[in-house]
């Protein structure tokens, strides 16, 4: 049965809220859904009182769009149950789980599935959008392992979307965000990964950074689709490395150690459910936090000088490839598929006077390599334009589709795709 709860209610401010501490809004009404049932009458009840909605799953999307000012809230939260068939390799996941949930209940049966790499973060919000996780490179994006999603659409109706049913959705589903509806459901594609995890990280002197990158760069060309590639900068650190999920992977070590003089190194052989829990943080509610995202589909050495040209705000590269990019671009809302690194640079803080400061200085550092990108990640978008995740065609599909399902623009607290009617993606 559906909470619903208003300002000075008990939990009201607990759920209204989210990962980043400059979002203070207060919705008129949160309805804690515990069912798809209540989800539906959750959709009807807003748009018959003519409220805004917005959906809360991990409260991780950096704009905060979970939580509408005075509309209504439909938090999915209680609705966090996986239930895993270790035989058939699946798992059904309700829409208000966290990764972390889908991580404890594969890897119980040593399988898991694509997933990011925050255990609070939302199964829903990180699938929509696509997925990036450290299996990616070898078994595809959370998306391409999603077989079929249960969807409440904008007039309140469950339909059922997969590759035989509702083919259209399905496709838009894959990537195009929150757009078509809320899901409240999805049944996912598990592999037989085992528990292993390689976390490896090497830190060389900022002087040595353009021939470390470079180097680097280079090994990641022929690494193997079980390694994937990372690199982080912030003011004078650089740390490069790579995480293996599975047996083997040391065979990489002496190939990063030649890259250049060694500061220190970590090379820790742990389980997986670490692994997926090591970037975790506890008080990441009380941050203020900001950042921008670019694609890469290459890293020309100018790209290389403009990202060691760090403000001090954290830069972090991850490499694509291997599966995602075998995937037929025309299969999935979610594009540029030839990405080789995917770019994000971030910043956090608490007191409020130094908003103005710290986001300046986290935009100069992303203008200055936006001449090396070609798109960037859904999911990354906060005050940046859709046309920057969707080339031309394949947004003019997710209008069309936006349009049949929702026409009016219910669902436009998201990375919005705009109906035809409110003049599309434009």
């Amino acid at each position: 049965m559906t909470e619903y709860l208003r300002t000075g209610d008990a939990g009201y401010d607990e759920a209204r809220t989210v990962w980043n501490a400059m979002i203070d809004r207060r919705p008129a009404v949160i309805a804690r859904c515990a069912s798809t049932a209540d989800v539906a009458e959750a959709v009807r009840f807003g748009r018959e009182h003519d409220l805004e909605i917005a959906v809360r799953c991990g409260g991780h999307n950096i704009a905060g769009l979970a939580v509408p000012e005075g509309g209504l809230m439909i938090d999915l939260t209680p609705m966090n149950e996986v239930r895993v068939d270790p035989e058939a390799r699946r798992a059904w996941v309700q829409g208000g789980a966290l990764l972390g949930e889908l991580d404890k209940a594969s890897q119980e049966y040593g399988l898991a599935t694509t997933a990011g790499n925050v255990s609070h973060t939302g199964v829903g919000g990180l699938t929509l959008g696509g997925g990036m996780g450290w299996l990616a490179r070898k078994y595809g994006l959370s998306c391409d392992n999603v077989l079929s999603y249960e969807v409440v659409t904008a007039d309140g109706t469950v339909v059922r979307a997969s590759a035989d049913e509702n083919a259209e959705l399905f496709w838009g589903l894959r990537g195009g965000g929150g757009n078509f509806g809320i899901v409240t459901s999805f049944e996912f594609q598990l592999h037989e990964t085992g528990t292993r995890a390689l976390i490896v990280e090497f830190g060389y002197p900022k002087e040595n950074g353009f021939e470390v990158l470079r180097g680097w760069r280079e090994l990641n060309a022929t690494a193997p689709r079980e390694a994937t590639f990372t690199a982080n900068i912030t003011g004078d650190s650089l740390t490069v490395g790579y995480i293996w999920v599975g047996d083997g992977g040391e065979e990489l070590l002496p190939a990063f150690r030649a890259l250049g003089p060694v500061t220190n190194e970590l090379v820790d052989e742990t389980t997986y459910l670490f692994l997926q829990t090591r970037e975790d943080n506890v008080q990441g509610h009380r941050f203020r936090r900001y950042w921008k995202g670019h694609y890469f589909k290459s890293l020309p050495d100018e790209a290389i000088r403009a990202l060691l040209d760090n403000p001090g705000v954290g830069a972090s590269l991850q490499a694509y490839g291997g599966a995602i990019a075998e995937v037929p671009d025309e299969a999935a809302a979610f594009s540029h598929r030839d990405t080789q690194f995917e770019f994000v640079t971030a910043t956090r803080w608490e007191d409020p006077a130094e908003d103005e400061a710290r986001i300046s200085a986290l935009r100069g550092y992303a203008a200055a390599l936006a001449p090396y990108a070609h798109g960037a990640y859904v999911n990354t978008l906060n005050d940046d334009p859709i046309q920057r995740a969707f080339p031309p065609a394949k947004l003019e599909r997710l209008v069309a589709l936006k349009t049949a399902y929702d026409p009016a623009n219910v669902f436009h607290l998201n990375q919005n795709i705009r109906p035809a009617a409110t003049g599309g993606a434009a």
